[in-house]
């Protein structure tokens, strides 16, 4: 049994399914999304056409599961900044370099199918997932059976969205400036950031607000055009254990917050899930002092 719901303007879309146990499993955006997406790379390989004209759009803060897929299988992923009007414009831009666009997605619930419609649509995706219900019990499977099989192939990701309260705008730009300044027990030149958070080692730093990518000498400019507001993201692992996470943190354009968008991936749920609650914890009463600043916690 499945429960599927859209918002009042049906352009958003979610789903639960009730488990053998009588449970409900509520999926979340980015579960959605790489259902959608892995189901929509199965139709494009089944109609015979080439891979490296495959193309998937992404917002930056949306699950890098979808991104993994496509490196493993062989098509093109893009990610962009949060919004439709960017995911929309990215595909059209993916078009006139000869892809073809057929999903896009962000986190929060917003999914765009087919070539029609550049923005997320409620309606298509609620069609779109009567559909994989409706192949997958033909095979013996149910959508969260079909996302465990992806789980096992792909790896395990979950995500822990949430934000503090800030209501004084000053405190905000001094807490960015000293993430931005971090203190090291090494002198460098440019700008200084962490360099872990519980335990993992930062690998990438990408910093929409001033322009830098440590991803890209020499220039360290970024491939994303830059946000209005603070927003950093990080990318940080444990090669030793397999574990890694994708920590964004970024200022709200319309509410007193600073939002942070984790994720973690790695061998099995035991592993990603005990890691992710001491990052935030870190993220918290280290790198943002919630306690010195008075931070409020969702």
């Amino acid at each position: 049994m499945y429960v599927l719901a859209q918002d009042p303007d049906s352009d958003r879309f979610s789903a639960a399914e009730r488990g053998t146990n009588g449970a409900w499993i509520k999926f979340t955006g980015d579960q959605l999304g790489v259902i959608f997406g892995h189901r929509t790379l199965e139709l494009y390989r089944s109609s015979g056409k080439s891979l490296d004209k495959l193309a998937m759009v992404a917002s930056t803060v949306s699950s890098k599961m979808l991104e993994t897929v496509a490196r493993i299988e062989g098509f093109k992923f893009v990610e962009c900044l949060t919004g439709f009007k960017f995911i929309g414009n990215t595909a059209l831009d993916l078009v006139k370099m000869g892809y073809e666009v057929p999903f896009g997605y962000e986190e929060a619930i917003g999914y765009m199918f087919g070539s029609e419609i550049r923005d997320k649509d409620g309606v298509a995706a609620t069609v779109s997932f009567a559909e994989i219900v409706t192949a997958l019990h033909g095979q013996g499977k149910t959508v969260n059976s079909y996302l465990q099989e992806l789980y096992g192939r792909y790896g395990y990701f979950q995500t822990s969205n949430s934000y503090f309260i800030c209501t004084d705008p000053p405190t905000i730009d001094k807490i960015f400036a000293r993430i931005r300044s971090y203190p090291s027990i090494e002198s460098q030149a440019g700008p200084s950031y962490p360099r872990e958070i519980a335990g993992l080692t930062v690998t990438s730093v990408v910093d929409l607000t001033t322009g830098y990518d440590s991803t890209n000498p020499p220039s360290c400019k970024p491939s994303l055009p830059l946000s209005s507001g603070h927003m950093i993201q990080f990318r940080a692992e444990n090669a030793v254990e397999g574990t890694k996470i994708v920590l964004t943190t970024r200022t709200s354009g319309t509410e007193p917050k600073i939002k942070y968008y984790l994720e973690g991936s790695g061998k099995n749920t035991h592993s990603v899930a005990t890691l992710l609650p001491k990052v935030v914890a870190e993220l918290g009463d280290v790198w943002l002092e919630a306690d010195k600043h008075g931070l409020g916690y969702a």
